[in-house]
């Protein structure tokens, strides 16, 4: 956990202490993720902290999707939230005005809400409903949820706070234009806002309207970690009405930090020790994915994994990944050449185990190979795809073998062509880098190596790993530019398709050639039925398949 003390003034009678309690929560582990804000709490009752405010549904985890239908879950959730009050009293931390998300029920409809409650004096002092439920791109809340239709203004100490949930900042209207006319000091918003390349200065360019609009700085408290394809990148802050930075919390961290809001009418002042730097494109993307991966092992119980090691590029990214995850000695990495691997391709494989410390074997696939062959005499692409398939039998051998989670390899450009084999290369529970384009994790395989020059460390990922043509192997002097444009051509067009949603006038008067148009359209469209049977990864763009991409199976549309 980091945790960062403000230091730099003395504090002054009518001054709030105000720590931002930005953590991991999992989904319906109430008693675990109770632990954690406790914890929290008590770290900053030592520092001095009145008010402790934790993420959206931090108390059941976020998102909770249909286990909110369930009335016994709301119950228990209703229930846990006044014995943590109960607890926090007991413990000496009732004086703390405590902010935590959780589920509510409408009892008029019998309906889950997204609520925020205050724990405060052992109870539940005051309770917030979520007035807008997202419906776009990854969210489904007004399926679930009934919205809230007051406001709330919560007074601590003398100071007026102001309340809300996410969504309701990114909307005109209630609760922020009547919180603007209530004279506050501070507005808290709670959050769980998923990572999406990009997005940080989306929200502080946001928060600044709100701030300026209510009067009063606004911190923006969000959640951090990884649920299933998603990952939360925390980066916490408070911001003024002139838009000035008073704190800024670290990304892909648990964190608590604290920042002082004077006493009403005197100016506040930008935190010295509480201001995280920024993060550059490719480190938090790739922190991103390593997040996500980390937590979907930690909350379905890994503690290894295992992949297959080809030597080429994509298997090598997703092996440091795994490595910076839970360290080398957790991964297993395994090799399995065929008549067609190139001894240099077995080299970079044995070489990235041994940079990486990872628990490497071999495993030829030829005896496999030849047993099928006997039997069932393929050519072309079966012959192809049963080369892939014997790899995944063999892979999925040592997950259930040694309990490991298995990782799936395949990068973006690869499942939106349908450059992968159902059974084969796609098998797995988890694909860290299934929301990269090619092109991306050349650049930071890059990233990653230059990282690890400038710590001066040995570089993870071989040189010949990078520039060497990318080739599936599965026949004589294969390469992918035998099926697909170059990739610097393939992704331009893939990101416009896919991204942009640019038809097909769209990408011609973007410039590209109709035959690349035509071509790409037609894999993209056809390769949806794959796409529908890849296992989860972590979403980094703002558009991934899977939570984003809705589009049926059978697509004929191709203006």
């Amino acid at each position: 956990m980091g945790m960062r003390i403000q230091e730099e003034q003395p504090r002054r009678d009518g001054d709030l202490l105000v720590a931002l309690a930005q953590i991991d929560t999992c989904v319906g582990d109430l008693d675990g993720n109770a632990d954690i804000i406790m914890d929290y709490s008590r770290k900053a009752a030592e520092q001095g902290a009145t008010l402790v405010v934790f993420p959206e549904m931090s108390l059941t985890g976020y998102p909770i999707e249909d286990l909110a239908f369930r009335a016994s879950f709301r119950r228990a959730a209703w229930s846990r939230a006044d014995r943590l009050a109960r607890q926090l009293e007991e413990q000496g931390l009732g004086h703390l005005y405590v902010i935590v998300g959780t589920v509510g029920t409408d009892t008029d409809q019998d309906r889950p809400r997204n609520r925020l409650v205050v724990l405060h004096q052992g109870r539940v002092e005051a309770g917030y409903d979520k007035h807008f439920l997202p419906n776009y791109g990854v969210f489904d809340e007004y399926r679930i949820f009934t919205p809230g239709d007051r406001t709330v203004v919560l007074d601590v100490q003398g100071h007026r706070i102001g309340l809300a949930i996410c969504e309701d900042i990114w909307q005109e209207g209630d609760p922020i234009s009547d919180l603007a006319g209530r004279d506050i000091d501070l507005l808290v918003t709670i959050n769980g806002s998923p990572f999406e390349e990009g997005k940080g200065h989306v929200r502080y360019e946001l928060a600044t309207r709100r701030a300026k609009q209510v009067g009063a700085p606004l911190l923006y408290l969000n959640q951090v970690g990884g649920q299933d394809d998603l990952v939360f990148d925390g980066g916490s802050f408070v911001v003024d009405q002139d838009g000035t930075l008073l704190e800024r919390s670290p990304r892909f961290v648990q964190d608590l930090s604290t920042w002082t809001l004077p006493a009403r009418g005197e100016r506040p002042l930008p935190s010295q020790s509480c201001m995280a730097e920024e993060m550059p494109g490719d480190e938090e993307v790739y922190r991103a994915c390593v997040l996500g991966l980390k937590d979907y092992m930690a909350k379905n119980h890994f503690t290894g994994v295992c992949l297959g090691l080809s030597g080429g590029i994509d298997s090598a990214l997703v092996a440091t990944m795994a490595a910076d995850a839970c360290g080398g000695e957790h991964v297993r990495g395994i090799s399995m050449p065929s008549r067609y691997s190139s001894e240099g391709s077995r080299d970079d494989a044995a070489d990235l185990a041994q940079r990486l410390g990872v628990r490497y074997v071999v495993q030829a696939i030829g005896p496999e190979f030849d047993a099928f062959q006997g039997q069932l005499h393929l050519e072309g692409v079966a012959e192809e795809n049963l080369q892939a398939r014997i790899r995944g039998v063999i892979v999925m051998a040592y997950a259930n073998a040694e309990g490991l989670l298995a990782l799936a390899t395949g990068n973006k450009s690869e499942l939106a062509c349908g450059y992968s084999t159902i059974y084969g290369d796609a098998v797995g529970g988890y694909a860290p880098i299934k929301d990269l384009l090619k092109t991306r994790v050349w650049q930071l395989a890059r990233w990653r190596n230059a990282q690890a020059q400038a710590r001066g460390e040995r570089e993870p990922i071989p040189v010949n790993s990078i520039v060497k043509p990318p080739s599936a192997e599965l026949r004589e002097g294969q390469k992918d530019s035998d099926s697909l444009p170059d990739y610097s051509l393939l992704d331009k067009v893939l990101e416009a398709y896919i991204e942009h949603a640019h038809g097909r006038a769209d990408l011609l008067d973007d410039g590209f050639d109709p035959d690349t148009v035509d071509t790409v359209m037609r894999l993209v469209d056809r390769a949806e039925w794959k796409r529908r049977q890849y296992p989860l990864g972590p979403k980094v763009t703002s558009l991934a398949f899977g939570r984003d991409r809705r589009l049926p199976v059978t697509n004929a549309f191709r203006e």
